[in-house]
């Protein structure tokens, strides 16, 4: 079988020493980076089976900024994407995270949020919903949230359910 290779791109040194500790004793190939530029060089030339993006790195937003060049590029549309990430993610059994996405930012308890992580818990289905500087709506979808600090009793069922979907 061959070993899945993880990108983890954070801008915090322990964080990568700790989840790139649990990964490779449970023998994954990890690599990583510091930020989005290194991040989308790294892929480029790895091409992971599987990325880990902080949020916040260089600028606020810049994992999610990565995480959308990611998944809209067709040479890694179908690589996992999770986010990592201490915002609490709302959940939904509406399988359309977008969908509801949407209907959060209409709701005025969260219009004005910076920032709405949704999952639907039926399907997995998972997405960032987040203003851009400019103040408009910008969604994306990725495949999963991981929080803040790292537990690995979640990451690592985890990423064995969402590497069973390669």
């Amino acid at each position: 079988m061959k070993t899945k290779k993880i990108l983890i791109v954070d801008d915090d040194i322990d964080v990568i020493n700790v989840i790139q500790t649990i990964l490779e004793h449970e023998g994954y190939e990890v690599f990583s980076a510091n930020n989005k530029v290194e991040g989308l060089e790294k892929a480029r030339e790895i091409k992971p089976d599987l990325a880990i993006l902080d949020v916040m790195m260089t600028t606020h937003y810049e994992g999610f900024e990565l995480a959308k060049e990611l998944t809209s590029n067709p040479a890694f549309n179908k690589m996992p994407v999770v986010m990592q990430t201490s915002i609490e993610a709302l959940t939904t059994t509406n399988p359309s995270v977008q969908e509801m996405a949407r209907e959060f930012r209409l709701d005025p308890k969260y219009k004005e949020l910076q920032v709405i992580l949704i999952k639907d818990v039926t399907t997995g289905n998972a997405g960032v919903d987040y203003l851009s500087e400019e103040g408009k709506s910008v969604f994306i979808h990725i495949d999963g949230f991981l929080r803040k600090p790292v537990d690995s009793s979640k990451l690592l069922p985890e990423l064995k359910r969402l590497l069973g979907k390669n």
